[in-house]
């Protein structure tokens, strides 16, 4: 009984996740750069043809960090969005 429970939650949680991930690529003297990443898959069916069919897209970017002074710190992300 306690396996079917667990299941119960654990697999809506699973399809509910997206596909994201960061890596650091660069962290040296107050200074980080980071990438980032999202993959996701979409089909639609609707009556609509403006919303029917293939959202499949991508995201990709980069955020970076970098430490002014002791008070002050900058940060910048640029990323683009990517059709499927």
């Amino acid at each position: 009984m306690m396996k079917r429970n667990i299941l119960a939650v654990v697999i809506p949680a699973l399809l509910v996740a997206g596909a994201a991930n960061a890596a650091e690529i660069y962290n040296k003297d107050s200074n980080k750069l980071d990438l980032y990443g999202k993959a996701v898959g979409l089909h639609y069916f609707s009556d609509y043809a403006g919303n029917d069919g293939d959202q499949t897209y991508a995201r990709l970017g980069f955020k970076g960090e970098t430490k002014i002074n002791d008070q002050l710190t900058g940060y910048g992300p640029v990323g683009i969005q990517l059709p499927g």
